[in-house]
Protein backbone atom coordinates (compact mmCIF):
# COMPACT_ATOMS: atom_id res chain seq x y z
CA UNK A 1 0.00 0.00 0.00
CA UNK A 2 1.19 3.58 -0.88
CA UNK A 3 1.55 5.73 2.08
CA UNK A 4 -0.91 8.24 0.74
CA UNK A 5 -3.52 5.07 0.94
CA UNK A 6 -1.42 5.05 5.12
CA UNK A 7 -2.73 8.34 5.83
CA UNK A 8 -6.23 8.09 5.22
CA UNK A 9 -7.02 5.27 7.02
CA UNK A 10 -9.01 5.88 9.78
CA UNK A 11 -9.92 3.72 13.44
CA UNK A 12 -13.10 5.34 14.47
CA UNK A 13 -13.98 2.97 16.78
CA UNK A 14 -10.69 2.85 18.45
CA UNK A 15 -10.77 6.82 18.19
CA UNK A 16 -14.24 7.13 19.96
CA UNK A 17 -13.71 4.86 22.60
CA UNK A 18 -13.50 6.65 25.86
CA UNK A 19 -13.23 3.78 28.46
CA UNK A 20 -12.06 0.04 26.05
CA UNK A 21 -9.14 2.33 24.16
CA UNK A 22 -6.23 -0.39 24.48
CA UNK A 23 -3.25 2.01 26.16
CA UNK A 24 0.09 0.43 26.01
CA UNK A 25 3.16 0.85 28.16
CA UNK A 26 6.32 0.67 26.15
CA UNK A 27 9.92 2.08 26.62
CA UNK A 28 9.62 5.35 25.14
CA UNK A 29 5.84 5.81 24.78
CA UNK A 30 3.29 5.62 26.59
CA UNK A 31 -0.45 6.17 25.12
CA UNK A 32 -3.20 4.97 23.66
CA UNK A 33 -2.67 2.65 20.53
CA UNK A 34 -4.19 4.23 17.88
CA UNK A 35 -2.23 7.59 18.86
CA UNK A 36 0.90 5.10 18.49
CA UNK A 37 0.22 4.31 14.85
CA UNK A 38 -0.70 7.55 14.03
CA UNK A 39 2.76 9.18 15.13
CA UNK A 40 4.81 6.02 13.56
CA UNK A 41 3.21 7.28 10.46
CA UNK A 42 4.07 10.47 10.61
CA UNK A 43 7.56 9.50 11.36
CA UNK A 44 7.39 11.29 14.95
CA UNK A 45 8.55 8.52 16.35
CA UNK A 46 11.53 6.11 16.25
CA UNK A 47 9.81 2.12 15.88
CA UNK A 48 13.72 1.10 16.29
CA UNK A 49 13.08 1.51 20.03
CA UNK A 50 9.77 0.22 20.51
CA UNK A 51 9.56 -3.75 21.50
CA UNK A 52 6.95 -5.67 19.06
CA UNK A 53 7.10 -8.75 21.42
CA UNK A 54 5.92 -6.52 24.71
CA UNK A 55 3.18 -4.55 22.11
CA UNK A 56 1.97 -7.97 20.83
CA UNK A 57 1.93 -9.00 25.05
CA UNK A 58 -0.23 -6.52 26.27
CA UNK A 59 -2.09 -6.92 22.74
CA UNK A 60 -3.17 -9.96 23.25
CA UNK A 61 -4.20 -9.59 27.03
CA UNK A 62 -6.75 -7.06 26.02
CA UNK A 63 -8.07 -9.22 22.94
CA UNK A 64 -9.07 -11.87 25.40
CA UNK A 65 -11.59 -9.30 27.24
CA UNK A 66 -12.71 -6.34 23.78
CA UNK A 67 -13.70 -9.54 21.36
CA UNK A 68 -16.26 -10.49 23.88
CA UNK A 69 -17.58 -6.85 24.40
CA UNK A 70 -17.25 -4.64 20.90
CA UNK A 71 -15.98 -6.62 17.66
CA UNK A 72 -15.75 -3.62 15.79
CA UNK A 73 -13.25 -2.35 18.63
CA UNK A 74 -11.23 -5.79 18.40
CA UNK A 75 -11.26 -5.24 14.78
CA UNK A 76 -9.42 -1.92 14.79
CA UNK A 77 -6.67 -2.74 16.88
CA UNK A 78 -5.80 -5.99 14.99
CA UNK A 79 -5.46 -3.28 12.01
CA UNK A 80 -3.43 -1.65 13.75
CA UNK A 81 -1.23 -4.09 15.13
CA UNK A 82 -0.72 -5.51 11.60
CA UNK A 83 0.19 -1.97 10.50
CA UNK A 84 3.14 -1.78 13.76
CA UNK A 85 4.41 -4.99 12.65
CA UNK A 86 4.45 -3.70 8.88
CA UNK A 87 6.27 -0.49 9.97
CA UNK A 88 8.79 -2.33 12.03
CA UNK A 89 9.77 -4.70 9.88
CA UNK A 90 10.26 -2.16 7.04
CA UNK A 91 13.09 -0.74 9.38
CA UNK A 92 14.40 -3.99 10.26
CA UNK A 93 14.64 -5.25 6.67
CA UNK A 94 17.41 -4.23 4.56
CA UNK A 95 16.71 -2.08 1.86
CA UNK A 96 17.42 -3.47 -2.00
CA UNK A 97 20.30 -2.43 -4.01
CA UNK A 98 19.57 -0.28 -7.02
CA UNK A 99 19.74 -1.73 -10.18
CA UNK A 100 22.12 -0.37 -12.77
CA UNK A 101 20.62 1.54 -15.45
CA UNK A 102 22.05 -0.02 -18.21
CA UNK A 103 20.58 -3.14 -19.49
CA UNK A 104 22.05 -5.64 -21.82
CA UNK A 105 22.35 -5.61 -25.45
CA UNK A 106 20.27 -8.65 -26.21
CA UNK A 107 17.38 -6.64 -23.87
CA UNK A 108 17.43 -3.72 -25.80
CA UNK A 109 17.87 -5.84 -29.10
CA UNK A 110 14.40 -8.18 -27.78
CA UNK A 111 12.34 -4.44 -27.17
CA UNK A 112 13.56 -3.25 -30.55
CA UNK A 113 12.39 -5.91 -32.93
CA UNK A 114 8.86 -6.36 -30.64
CA UNK A 115 8.52 -2.70 -31.52
CA UNK A 116 9.11 -3.19 -34.97
CA UNK A 117 6.71 -6.30 -35.04
CA UNK A 118 4.28 -3.81 -33.59
CA UNK A 119 4.80 -1.33 -36.16
CA UNK A 120 4.41 -3.49 -38.86
CA UNK A 121 1.01 -5.49 -37.57
CA UNK A 122 -0.49 -1.64 -37.86
CA UNK A 123 0.66 -1.05 -41.56
CA UNK A 124 -0.54 -4.10 -42.19
CA UNK A 125 -4.21 -3.54 -40.58
CA UNK A 126 -3.60 0.26 -42.45
CA UNK A 127 -3.47 -1.74 -45.71
CA UNK A 128 -6.49 -4.18 -45.31
CA UNK A 129 -9.04 -1.12 -44.08
CA UNK A 130 -7.57 1.02 -47.96
CA UNK A 131 -8.32 -2.25 -49.34
CA UNK A 132 -12.05 -2.46 -48.70
CA UNK A 133 -14.80 -1.10 -51.19
CA UNK A 134 -15.41 2.38 -50.80
CA UNK A 135 -18.62 3.84 -50.88
CA UNK A 136 -20.03 5.89 -54.26
CA UNK A 137 -16.98 4.50 -55.32
CA UNK A 138 -17.05 0.75 -55.67
CA UNK A 139 -20.71 0.39 -54.30
CA UNK A 140 -23.41 2.48 -53.81
CA UNK A 141 -26.49 2.70 -51.58
CA UNK A 142 -30.01 2.25 -52.23
CA UNK A 143 -31.83 5.74 -53.56
CA UNK A 144 -35.01 5.31 -50.79
CA UNK A 145 -33.32 5.11 -47.15
CA UNK A 146 -35.35 2.30 -45.17
CA UNK A 147 -37.58 3.53 -42.51
CA UNK A 148 -36.30 2.91 -38.67
CA UNK A 149 -37.84 -0.15 -37.37
CA UNK A 150 -38.81 0.34 -33.74
CA UNK A 151 -38.75 -2.35 -31.70
CA UNK A 152 -40.71 -3.01 -28.11
CA UNK A 153 -40.36 -4.67 -24.90
CA UNK A 154 -42.72 -4.71 -21.82
CA UNK A 155 -40.84 -4.31 -18.72
CA UNK A 156 -42.77 -4.24 -15.70
CA UNK A 157 -41.52 -2.59 -12.66
CA UNK A 158 -43.26 -2.89 -8.78
CA UNK A 159 -41.19 -1.93 -5.67
CA UNK A 160 -42.30 -3.18 -2.45
CA UNK A 161 -44.66 -0.53 -2.21
CA UNK A 162 -46.87 -1.42 -5.33
CA UNK A 163 -47.17 -5.58 -4.30
CA UNK A 164 -48.26 -4.49 -0.91
CA UNK A 165 -50.73 -1.55 -2.09
CA UNK A 166 -51.99 -4.39 -5.19
CA UNK A 167 -52.55 -6.73 -2.19
CA UNK A 168 -54.34 -4.60 0.30
CA UNK A 169 -56.97 -3.42 -2.51
CA UNK A 170 -57.40 -7.11 -3.45
CA UNK A 171 -57.98 -8.00 -0.12
CA UNK A 172 -60.70 -5.33 0.62
CA UNK A 173 -62.93 -5.57 -2.03
CA UNK A 174 -63.12 -9.73 -1.31
CA UNK A 175 -63.67 -8.69 2.67
CA UNK A 176 -66.62 -6.02 1.48
CA UNK A 177 -67.91 -8.93 -0.68
CA UNK A 178 -71.32 -10.58 0.19
CA UNK A 179 -71.32 -14.65 -0.09
CA UNK A 180 -74.68 -15.82 -0.95
CA UNK A 181 -74.58 -19.38 -1.03
CA UNK A 182 -77.33 -21.01 -3.40
CA UNK A 183 -81.11 -21.81 -2.64
CA UNK A 184 -81.62 -25.75 -2.87
CA UNK A 185 -84.26 -26.59 -4.35
CA UNK A 186 -86.79 -28.36 -2.43
CA UNK A 187 -90.40 -30.10 -2.11
CA UNK A 188 -92.39 -27.65 0.04
CA UNK A 189 -94.34 -29.17 3.19
CA UNK A 190 -97.42 -27.49 2.28
CA UNK A 191 -97.20 -28.90 -1.48
CA UNK A 192 -96.84 -32.63 -0.25
CA UNK A 193 -99.52 -32.17 2.49
CA UNK A 194 -102.22 -30.43 0.13
CA UNK A 195 -101.24 -33.88 -2.55
CA UNK A 196 -101.88 -36.53 0.54
CA UNK A 197 -105.41 -34.51 1.69
CA UNK A 198 -106.19 -34.69 -2.19
CA UNK A 199 -105.40 -38.76 -2.61
CA UNK A 200 -106.27 -39.46 0.92
CA UNK A 201 -110.69 -40.19 0.12
CA UNK A 202 -109.30 -42.85 -2.35
CA UNK A 203 -106.74 -44.63 -0.14
CA UNK A 204 -109.69 -46.87 1.05
CA UNK A 205 -106.58 -50.05 1.48
CA UNK A 206 -102.64 -49.77 2.70
CA UNK A 207 -100.70 -48.52 0.01
CA UNK A 208 -96.84 -47.93 -0.11
CA UNK A 209 -95.67 -44.18 0.35
CA UNK A 210 -93.47 -44.55 -2.17
CA UNK A 211 -96.09 -45.14 -4.47
CA UNK A 212 -97.86 -42.03 -3.85
CA UNK A 213 -94.69 -39.71 -4.56
CA UNK A 214 -95.48 -37.67 -7.79
CA UNK A 215 -93.73 -38.33 -10.71
CA UNK A 216 -91.56 -36.57 -12.90
CA UNK A 217 -93.99 -35.13 -15.03
CA UNK A 218 -95.85 -33.35 -12.02
CA UNK A 219 -92.78 -31.76 -10.70
CA UNK A 220 -92.12 -29.01 -13.81
CA UNK A 221 -89.22 -28.24 -15.52
CA UNK A 222 -86.84 -28.01 -13.32
CA UNK A 223 -87.60 -30.94 -10.32
CA UNK A 224 -86.50 -30.62 -6.78
CA UNK A 225 -84.49 -33.80 -5.91
CA UNK A 226 -86.31 -37.13 -5.47
CA UNK A 227 -84.93 -37.36 -1.60
CA UNK A 228 -86.26 -33.98 -1.16
CA UNK A 229 -89.99 -35.33 -2.40
CA UNK A 230 -89.82 -37.87 0.06
CA UNK A 231 -88.76 -35.98 3.08
CA UNK A 232 -91.42 -34.05 2.61
CA UNK A 233 -94.07 -36.24 1.77
CA UNK A 234 -93.01 -38.40 4.91
CA UNK A 235 -93.54 -35.41 7.24
CA UNK A 236 -97.02 -35.02 5.07
CA UNK A 237 -97.96 -38.29 6.46
CA UNK A 238 -97.05 -38.14 9.66
CA UNK A 239 -98.96 -34.65 9.98
CA UNK A 240 -101.96 -35.81 8.76
CA UNK A 241 -101.95 -39.32 11.37
CA UNK A 242 -101.47 -36.84 14.26
CA UNK A 243 -104.50 -35.27 13.23
CA UNK A 244 -106.55 -38.46 12.89
CA UNK A 245 -106.73 -38.27 9.26
CA UNK A 246 -104.74 -41.34 8.00
CA UNK A 247 -103.17 -44.43 9.40
CA UNK A 248 -99.82 -45.23 9.26
CA UNK A 249 -98.21 -48.65 9.42
CA UNK A 250 -94.50 -50.25 8.98
CA UNK A 251 -93.31 -53.56 9.65
CA UNK A 252 -90.02 -53.46 11.02
CA UNK A 253 -87.48 -50.58 11.25
CA UNK A 254 -86.04 -49.26 7.70
CA UNK A 255 -89.29 -50.99 6.13
CA UNK A 256 -91.68 -49.60 3.49
CA UNK A 257 -94.12 -47.05 5.07
CA UNK A 258 -97.71 -47.75 4.44
CA UNK A 259 -100.65 -45.26 4.43
CA UNK A 260 -104.42 -45.47 4.46
CA UNK A 261 -107.80 -42.98 5.10
CA UNK A 262 -109.80 -43.57 7.93
CA UNK A 263 -112.70 -44.10 5.62
CA UNK A 264 -111.40 -47.50 4.97
CA UNK A 265 -112.44 -50.81 6.18
CA UNK A 266 -114.12 -50.14 9.60
CA UNK A 267 -113.10 -53.64 10.86
CA UNK A 268 -109.48 -53.53 9.88
CA UNK A 269 -106.46 -53.75 12.22
CA UNK A 270 -104.05 -50.77 12.54
CA UNK A 271 -100.37 -52.29 13.69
Amino acid sequence: MSEDFEEDVRFEAAENAETDALVVELDGFGGPLHLLLALARKRKIDLAKISILDLADQYLLFMEAARKKRLDLAADYLVMAAWLAFLKSKLLLPKPPKEDDDQPAEVLAAALAFRLRRLEAMRAAADALFARPLLATNVHARGMPEGVRATRSVVYEADLHDLLSAYASRRVKQARSVYRPPTPKVYGLETARDRLETLMPQLSDWRDLDSLLPGAGELGANPPPMRSVRASSMLAALEITKEGHARLRQQEAYAPLYVRSLSGEEGATDD
